[in-house]
Formats: C-alpha cells, structure tokens, sequence
C-alpha cells in the first residue's frame, strides 16, 4: 500500500473520529482495497464498520440492493449502480458514509462500450451520493490503485466540505 492512501486513511480517520461519524464500502472490481487502505490506520475499528467485496451481480442485488433492472439496462459499470451501492452500504452496514467503485480493472473484460478502465467510483451519504468516472486504462494494477486513492481522496473531500456545510449552517 502506498504512502498516499496511508495519508488519505489517516486524515478520514481524523475526520470520521472527531464527528463520530461512520463509514463502510461497496467495492466490486477493487475487491476490497479501500477497505483495506482504511484499516490500515490503527484505530479504524472506531469509525469503519465494514466492507461488502460485491464482485458479482448476485451479491449487489442481494446484500445491496442493486436493482436487477439497473444492472440489466445500464450494466454493473454504470453511475447508477455505484449510487446505488452507497445507498445499499449505508443501508446494509448501517453507517453515515459508504465509498463504492465498479468497473473494469482489466487487463479483459473491456467493450466497445465501457473499455477496460473505466471505473465508477461512488462516496457520500444515503442521502447526498457523488460520483466519479475514471477512464484511462494503465494496466490492472495501476487502475485499481488509482480508483483506491482516488475514491480516498475524493470522499475526504467530500466530508471535509459536509463539515464546512454543518458549521455554516450553525452559525445562520
């Protein structure tokens, strides 16, 4: 694990912990190396409830709730699934937050369509999801630790400015 997400996990766990706020993830084609990079940080168990590794369509729809016919009309690599793999998260782990990703790591697999490196990410609440579409294909490795950092950084961003939000809305 790179040095990168460890400062990522340790700034989330910062955050998470000083708000008392929880989180848990939905990983498909990165199998689990978000949760990994969290749990890297000693402590993680105050704030990281779980990770479901959904690597199947079966185990999005049942453990996720993953509607059967987003899957069927958009695919597993859509927007749609990684908001609905937050909201499932949030759901299924009962936490504040979840951080998602699917899509196709490679080096197979890829379409015309949805070519190998692209990969949704999804971060936020159950009731305020954001995305990210990453598009550029590196070689497996390298896809699946850029869709790591990067759905890291993306969701620090994202409670480093929901807190921002909370203090604004406290001070009107």
């Amino acid at each position: 694990m790179g040095l990168e997400s460890k400062v990522l996990s340790k700034e989330i766990q910062q955050y998470l912990y000083d708000n008392n706020k929880t989180l848990g993830t939905a990983e498909s084609c990165t199998g689990g190396r978000i949760a990994q990079a969290i749990i890297a940080v000693p402590g993680a168990s105050n704030y990281f409830k779980g990770g479901i590794v959904c690597y199947t369509n079966e185990v999005k729809e049942r453990l996720l709730h993953v509607s059967h016919e987003t899957l069927e009309e958009k695919t597993a690599v859509s927007e749609e699934v990684a908001i609905q793999l937050v909201k499932g998260a949030c759901e299924t782990l009962n936490v504040d937050y979840a951080i998602s990703a699917t899509g196709i790591a490679g080096p197979g697999g890829g379409t015309e369509e949805i070519p190998v490196g692209t990969i949704w990410l999804g971060y936020g609440s159950k009731d305020n999801v954001q995305t990210f579409k990453l598009e550029e294909d590196f070689g497996r490795d390298i896809n699946l630790s850029i869709a790591t950092n990067k759905a890291l950084r993306l969701f620090l961003d994202f409670v480093q400015s929901e807190g921002i939000k909370n203090i604004a809305e406290e001070n009107d």
